[in-house]
């Protein structure tokens, strides 16, 4: 009698299991979303809720505790009138290119030094994390109380050495030098950062290559240049990148030893939108003040990204 090919068919298909939860699990695009679902929950609410809301107040006339309306970009019209507001944005941009390039230069020298081989090595590298580690607030009262006029033992060492004459610089009661100042104490903090990281990627550097430019003659200049450069490129970039963004947004630093002063001198947008925003009470003021600097750190970082994507 002649079976049917349909029933053949059937008969030779395996039985179908049931999804089981460890089955499911072991699904690369199921465990991917649930590694990512805490991250993403947690930048949501403490990321994300903090930007919209801060763009709603930019958008208010708002005052502490009283209910605001809605007046659209009027806040950025009065910010962009405001004289005060360039200063604080010359004084932004000027704190952020000259921090972050001494850091640059600084951190790889410092990861060049700490790259060679001597005694104590892993001691002077753990040592060297000292700024990056301690309290900001913490270090910055140090540094406070260092540049004190009349307490300074920069000016007494500096005095002694006859460098100056007493009594000495006033570091953060004149603005050149209040800026000046709180540059140094940013890279002397940022330094550590830099460098070990910087170190890492040199540490990726394979010996071979550096031979191999020996060999062919190359100086040490141009084994810096021709081999370790292009090969830790994209660490500086990523390096150069968040560093940027730290020092373009730092608060505590300077808030802690000038307070934006003396005459709005050390002003940053951070410290700026700050006053405005809760020692003045004007939230959507404040507020403008301080989405003012997405649209250059989003422009930074895009180009970043391309440039890095590019080579």
């Amino acid at each position: 009698m002649a079976v049917p090919s349909q029933s053949l068919i059937g008969l030779a298909r395996p039985p179908r299991r049931a999804m089981t939860l460890s089955g499911w699990l072991d699904r690369e695009a199921v465990f991917s979303w649930l590694m990512m679902a805490l991250p993403l929950l947690f930048l949501a609410a403490l990321v994300g809720y903090p930007f919209f809301y801060g763009i709603l107040l930019s958008l208010e006339d708002r005052a502490v505790a009283k209910p605001g309306h809605f007046i659209g970009l009027r806040n950025f019209v009065t910010d962009f009138n405001d004289p005060i507001f360039w200063r604080v944005a010359v004084n932004t941009f000027v704190y952020t290119a000259v921090a972050t390039v001494l850091k640059m230069v600084g951190g790889l020298a410092l990861a060049l030094a700490m790259n060679q081989h001597f005694r104590m090595k892993n001691l002077v590298r753990a040592l060297l994390l000292l700024p990056f580690i301690v309290p900001t607030v913490l270090s910055t009262v140090a540094w406070l109380w260092m540049l004190d006029p009349a307490f300074s033992v920069v000016n007494r060492l500096l005095i002694e050495a006859g460098l100056v004459r007493s009594p000495g610089p006033s570091w953060l009661g004149n603005p050149g030098w209040a800026m000046f100042s709180i540059i140094m104490i940013n890279t002397w903090r940022g330094l550590p950062f830099y460098g070990i990281t910087l170190l890492a990627g040199l540490q990726t550097v394979p010996p071979e290559l550096y031979e191999a430019a020996t060999i062919d003659g190359a100086s040490g200049w141009h084994r810096f240049r021709y081999v370790t450069v292009p090969l830790i490129k994209p660490v500086i970039l990523i390096v150069t990148l968040f560093s940027i963004i730290f020092t373009f947004a730092d608060f505590q630093l300077v808030y802690v030893l000038t307070h934006g002063g003396p005459q709005n001198a050390t002003n940053l947008f951070a410290t700026y939108a700050f006053d405005i925003g809760m020692n003045a009470g004007q939230l959507g003021l404040g507020a403008s003040v301080a989405l003012t600097m997405l649209p250059a750190l989003a422009l930074l970082i895009v180009a970043l990204t391309l440039y890095m994507r590019k080579n």
